[in-house]
């Protein structure tokens, strides 16, 4: 008789980023976990073997997998990441035509340096700012004029506040939650409506939100106007998203003095040390604590069984720490990634797979480039930080440091 297996569900609301790792520990064979998470049977993997496994189509499928929570604040309902197969693969190619051309990357990134360069240079009295809010009203700006969203200056600081509440509010319950599911209805509105407006006009200029008003799905149909309002939500919130790492990247500036240096050496700026240190930022500090989806068919994993709509579960932060991919993981060293770059199936802190054809963030080559450059702007000021709680709480879900890293500027 197969013995009871206890769900985790609170345990997982309780230690937050540590819950996946701990659980690895305790396992007989540390790279499959085999538990219960809100009522279903679910199997932990671990591993760059795993993330090959786990972004098999033929293994694991993304429908029905996200709780309507989940949907209802982070992602949306109809958006590409509940697709799977073809209707996924066209769909998705919207975003890679978009997200991963160097031309647009570069355009992104230069007008988040140049949104950055205004906002601090209106700053003529030194003062203290919260960088993660800072940062998160200079990416929608910049995300807001890259995408061509018609969105004016309020709307786009309403823009930043609601997608930071999305992502803030996914994970849990109470309060934030409720903040988050209010924040995805107020900015679907506005886009469903922004969508029908430009439908009725004639085409404007070649951006993101035009191509998003002008898709056709496979069957010829253009995006009812609330699933392209999602889709655009999945361009805005992830680049706001950035925030969070932007927040990190001042905590490791101040942490390790030394990187602040190298970073602000006209001699290495920009160039591959301010790569290597975003690549470090993303691996050391906490973001996703696993991704997951459901078992497309009765599936075995190193003898392990899984059955058919089993959760799948794939390690991210327990990953991005093993030592044995990445020794003393937990000192910051940028220098990992200076002799080369990182491996897609070793490094997983926004998923793994395949950016074209997979489920990997399209996202990523863009958060890695405006990440870069915006580490250089802030390793270029003049700063210092004042008295505050530092700490990254582990349990909260994402995470980020309690006082949101607060600068004083101007006292270098």
């Amino acid at each position: 008789m197969t013995p009871l297996i206890q769900d985790r569900t609170v345990a997982l609301l309780l230690q937050g980023y540590g819950w996946l790792p701990d659980a690895r520990r305790r396992a007989p064979d540390g790279d499959v976990v085999r538990t219960r998470l809100l009522g279903r049977t679910a199997v932990a993997l671990h591993g760059p073997e795993a993330v090959r496994f786990f972004y098999d189509e033929d293994h694991v499928r993304r429908a029905g997998a996200l709780p309507g929570p989940v949907l209802d604040t982070l992602f949306g309902r109809g958006a590409v990441h509940t697709l799977d197969g073809a209707g996924h693969r066209a769909r998705k190619e919207l975003f890679v035509d978009r997200l991963t051309d160097p031309a647009a990357v570069g355009a992104l990134v230069a007008r988040a340096e140049a949104v950055w360069h205004e906002t601090f240079a209106a700053r003529a009295v030194p003062g203290e700012v919260v960088l993660f809010d800072e940062a998160a009203l200079v990416l929608a700006r910049a995300v807001r004029d890259w995408a061509g969203l018609p969105y004016d200056d309020a709307q786009a600081v309403g823009l930043a506040r609601d997608c930071v509440a999305m992502v803030d509010g996914f994970a849990t319950p109470g309060p934030r939650h409720l903040r988050a599911r209010r924040a995805r209805s107020r900015q679907e509105e506005l886009l469903a409506r922004a969508v029908e407006e430009a439908r009725a006009a004639p085409s404007g200029p070649d951006t993101p939100f035009e191509a998003v008003v002008r898709h056709r799905e496979p069957g010829g149909s253009p995006l009812d106007p609330h699933t392209a309002a999602v889709e655009l939500l999945n361009i805005a919130r992830p680049t706001i998203a950035i925030a969070w790492f932007v927040a990190f990247a001042g905590h490791a500036l101040h942490r390790w003095p030394g990187t602040r240096e190298r970073l602000r050496d006209p001699d290495e700026a920009p160039g591959p040390y301010a790569r290597a240190f975003a690549h470090e930022v993303r691996r050391f500090y906490p973001f996703v604590p696993f991704v997951g989806g459901l078992a497309a068919r009765d599936l075995e994993w190193h003898g392990e069984p899984i059955p058919e709509d089993a959760m799948l579960l794939l390690d991210v932060y327990g990953q991005n720490h093993d030592p044995a991919l990445w020794p003393d993981p937990y000192r910051f060293d940028p220098g990992r990634f200076l002799s080369r770059p990182p491996h897609p199936d070793a490094l997983i802190p926004q998923g793994g797979g395949d950016t074209r054809t997979g489920h990997r963030c399209p996202g990523e080559d863009i958060t890695v480039a405006v990440l870069a450059a915006l580490a250089r702007a802030l390793a270029r000021l003049e700063w210092t930080v004042p008295p505050q709680d530092l700490r990254i709480p582990l349990r909260r879900i994402p995470t980020a440091p309690r006082s949101g890293f607060r600068i004083a500027l101007g006292r270098d």
